[in-house]
């Protein structure tokens, strides 16, 4: 176990042990290995979605902007929680200042609120493309597109800081050192505090809740006028060139939700420790991971760029001048 620092700073800082998964250190390396895989493929696809559609003019449209932002989301995401996994794999447990463990938790917080704001403004961009394709080009405009995605961003953090802030006046437990879990989750943190906690449990659960919920409904009623829309369309193909176009948006919708109900929904109450720990790492590394996978493979346009990246890049194929475009189109994006 990491020593804890001495002299001073020991006595300004309060230290927590996040036991991790301590039950896997007898596999050795093994888990190491597989999380760290797992974490370059996810940084590793998302950076690739992110380039492949800031190198190709094609790709310059509402849909895929936004899908730059959400693979800078997952970026930050993993890396959030990811690092401080891995490290508590060689180290059997990880130790963690206070105030890492809060920043930890609001990030994660954070990031997640404004996931699924992003996912919401994403089937809202595809109700107006599918739903109204002749005024789709005014409608999503560039300024809309950029409020839409600033306001996701800017929303999640807010939100999130009124639930870090009730925390504030609340005093630690005398032996709330140690934290059964492998990051800083609400539930974990909330357990550190001694006193009238109730506020706080309550004002995370309704924000969180309105933060989920809130979008699912938008997501919701975005593609009951799809399908509606979708079923008035005489041709088959039709039909199926207006489902391509959210079958990725759609997979990833539920893979996401899907992995929160099984976490935060289903009963947890006597569910063991490592059992409750695994389900977790659903939403914290396998789903960033197999974000850019259901976009690659579902999507024959992101899977064309990048095949002319690649041409590019490494064969030597293809032109040169994209390099300005690429610059032009991240500096907006990010």
């Amino acid at each position: 176990m990491r020593k804890q620092p001495s002299g001073a700073n020991e006595n300004q800082t309060t230290w927590l042990i996040l036991v991790g998964f301590g039950e896997l250190h007898s596999l050795g390396f093994l888990p190491f290995t597989l999380f760290l895989a797992i974490y370059v493929l996810t940084v590793s696809g998302n950076i690739l979605i992110m380039v492949a559609v800031a190198s190709s003019r094609i790709l310059h449209t509402p849909m895929y902007f936004f899908l730059c932002h959400f693979s800078l989301l997952e970026i930050a995401y993993t890396s959030n929680i990811m690092p401080w996994l891995l490290s508590s794999f060689l180290e059997g447990r990880e130790v963690i200042s206070l105030l890492s463990c809060l920043v930890q938790f609001y990030m994660f917080a954070s990031l997640a609120a404004t996931e699924c704001l992003l996912l919401s403004a994403m089937s809202y961009d595809r109700y107006l493309a599918i739903c109204h394709p002749l005024h789709y080009p005014v409608l999503m405009s560039t300024w809309l597109c950029t409020c839409l995605a600033m306001g996701a961003w800017f929303s999640g953090f807010l939100f999130s800081a009124f639930t870090l802030a009730l925390a504030a006046p609340l005093s630690l437990c005398p032996d709330s050192r140690e934290i059964d879990h492998y990051f800083c989750d609400f539930a974990p943190v909330v357990g550190l505090f001694c006193g009238d906690v109730e506020v706080l449990w309550g004002a995370g659960v309704s924000i969180s809740g309105f933060l989920t919920l809130a979008p699912f409904l938008l997501i919701v009623t975005s593609y009951g006028f799809i399908l509606r829309a979708v079923l008035c369309i005489p041709s088959v193909h039709g039909k199926q060139k207006a489902f391509s176009t959210c079958s990725s948006h759609l997979s990833v919708v539920g893979v996401f939700y899907g992995t929160l109900i099984v976490v935060y929904v289903a009963p947890t109450d006597h569910m063991l420790p490592l059992l409750r720990k695994s389900f977790s790492v659903l939403y914290t590394a396998i789903t960033p991971m197999a974000n850019p996978i259901i976009y690659s493979l579902k999507n024959r346009e992101v899977k064309a760029a990048l095949h002319r990246l690649w041409g590019q890049l490494v064969l030597g194929h293809g032109p040169r001048k994209e390099t300005a475009q690429f610059l032009a189109f991240a500096s907006i994006t990010v």
